[in-house]
């Protein structure tokens, strides 16, 4: 219970301190309020509801000696044990809140999509992954633009990164990262063969300054024409960027936007991020636990996915879930494989915790 009064006392505090006016006058002070603010309002939430939960639970207790009848004595038991369970549950879901949850899931996330093998189909594919995740996104209420693109004749995607932000996006989407599988029949097969495609997503909690710092002389960036689809000029000035990180060879190219600033803003964001996914990857390797099924390292090796269309199924491989909806999960239903993956996640860590080894 003392975690809980904690929490809701710090989270008043803050409500107390953002209700001051004179906090807007130092963008800074305001900022961080604010963000710890919204980071604490679930855990909040459920330490109030817990407290609440513990009294009735005490007053029930109290009232069962003072029961005029069997009937009623009852009652109030019932009312007790009622009130121990949601105790028990609401515990649970504060120490995930706010113990053993990931120090990211509060961020933006940037997901980076590529096609893989497969050529134009693959290419095709990279698109309809996008899709489905801009389109999962609108269901949430969350906003998302697109940072880069490179589009292929085609249609779909050689590649696009895109910025998806809402409450606690990176731990919606996080769970994403890997390879990704399509087989159908491609439109350009006369002999009605299944092909076999594969679209690469790396998911990346969105970095801020004060987590990643950039020497520029370890920068080099070049600026160039942005093209369109085989080389179409769709620019006549040289607003394109591409920034290369020197000390680890990391390159981000940005040409989406119409002024060379706006690229170099879009591409410093997308390296920072990136920067920050290769450190959270080596520190996981150094304590010897690399963090299960691709959580946000971006780790392209392990098949996460298979979109079957001619049986019109997807499977995940991770969590062994089958939906037979393969159209509306593409349509942005994805809440079956989130939930699943999330729920994953959450019983490997009681795992690690009961076997002593880093989760």
């Amino acid at each position: 219970m003392k975690l809980a009064e904690e929490t809701l006392g710090r989270y008043e505090a803050l409500t107390q301190e953002l209700s001051d006016p004179d906090i807007y006058g130092d963008q800074r002070r305001y900022a961080g309020v604010a963000k710890e603010h919204a980071r604490m309002r679930r855990g909040a939430e459920l330490s109030r509801e817990l407290l609440e939960a513990v009294e009735a639970e005490r007053d029930a207790r109290e009232l069962i000696p003072q029961a005029e009848n069997a009937e009623e004595r009852e009652f109030f038991a019932a009312e007790a044990g009622e009130a121990e369970e949601r105790i028990e549950d609401l515990s649970e879901r504060i120490r995930t809140e706010l113990i053993d949850r990931d120090p990211n899931d509060d961020k933006d996330v940037i997901i980076e999509i590529r096609a893989g093998a497969g050529g134009d189909e693959a290419a095709l594919f990279a698109g309809e992954i996008h899709g489905m995740y801009t389109r999962y996104a609108d269901r949430l209420g969350f906003k998302h633009r697109t940072l880069s693109s490179s589009p292929a004749e085609v249609g779909g995607y050689k590649e696009i990164a895109v910025e998806i932000s809402g409450d606690r996006a990176y731990s919606v989407f996080k769970h994403e990262g890997g390879t990704h599988r399509v087989q159908r029949v491609p439109k350009t097969e006369s002999q009605g063969r299944i092909h076999t495609s594969t679209a690469t997503v790396a998911v990346l909690p969105e970095a801020e300054d004060v987590e990643v710092q950039i020497n520029p002389g370890d920068l080099e960036v070049d600026v160039y024409r942005s093209s369109g689809p085989g080389g179409q000029s769709v620019n006549t000035t040289d607003s394109a960027v591409r920034i290369t990180h020197k000390p680890t060879g990391l390159v981000v190219t940005c040409q989406n936007e119409k002024s060379q600033l706006q690229n170099k803003e879009q591409a410093m964001r997308i390296l920072k991020s990136r920067l920050l996914e290769r450190e959270m990857r080596e520190r996981a390797e150094q304590e010897g636990a690399l963090r299960q099924a691709q959580v946000g390292t971006g780790d392209r090796s392990a098949k996460v996915r298979t979109y079957n269309f001619p049986q019109g199924r997807i499977t995940d491989h991770r969590v062994g879930v089958t939906s037979h909806n393969l159209e509306a999960t593409l349509g942005g239903d994805l809440e079956e494989f989130t939930q699943a993956l999330a729920a994953k996640e959450r019983a490997d860590k009681l795992a690690a915790e009961a076997t002593g080894t880093p989760g």
